[in-house]
């Protein structure tokens, strides 16, 4: 029940603060900066056990989200415009958010649970790279997960969002499925960036 009654709070706050904000774009750039500083947040809070957790995600989740977005308007595929800015970065940040935090507890597990092992092998004089390796593929792949499975299956089992956002502005069914793969490739690659750069970080 307060899950639900925060989310009402939360996307009414949103809505008020998207309507401001739609006609100016370095507006919604500070927009998509509170949304980066919230990921940040939302994942460094998961990530316990290792020293400024909120930095460490903020530098994932940050990178990760830049390198997917700023290559999609750079090169025109999406309007440099609020009305794109907004929604497309929210979706590649949430996407670059559940990456880090799954990647970061993955490791964070892992090396809790191997602990003897890795330092018996660096006792042994392997490298920290060497010996963690198989510890971070790991970490980066169960991350991953969630993304992999939903590009598999999408149109299948669900319809995601912003293919189904598109019909209702009334967008062609091409012209959705064209945008929602283009948000789903980003996602993906946004998503292995994180969990790389989490891991790497912790």
């Amino acid at each position: 029940m307060v899950a639900v009654v925060r989310a009402l709070v939360q996307l009414g706050v949103v809505a008020l603060i998207i309507t401001a904000v739609f006609n100016h774009l370095g507006l919604s750039a500070g927009f998509v900066a509170v949304m980066l500083a919230a990921a940040a947040i939302t994942s460094g809070r998961r990530i316990q056990g290792v020293g400024h957790p909120m930095a460490r995600a903020a530098a994932a989740i940050a990178l990760a989200a830049a390198v997917a977005v700023v290559p999609l308007f750079a090169v025109g595929t999406f309007p440099l415009t609020p009305r794109y800015v907004i929604p497309v970065s929210g979706i590649v940040i949430g996407g670059a958010m559940k990456a880090t935090s799954l990647a970061g507890l993955r490791l964070i597990e892992e090396l809790s649970d191997h602990h003897q092992e890795l330092e018996a092998r660096l006792a042994l004089g392997v490298s920290a790279m060497t010996a963690l390796r198989s510890r971070l593929r790991r970490a980066v792949v169960a991350a991953l997960v969630p993304a992999i499975d939903q590009t598999k299956n999408v149109g299948l089992v669900t319809l995601p969002g912003a293919f189904v956002g598109m019909l209702l502005g009334g967008s062609s069914p091409l012209e959705a499925a064209q945008v929602q793969l283009t948000v789903l490739f980003a996602l993906l690659g946004a998503g292995a960036l994180a969990a790389a750069m989490a891991t790497l970080l912790i």
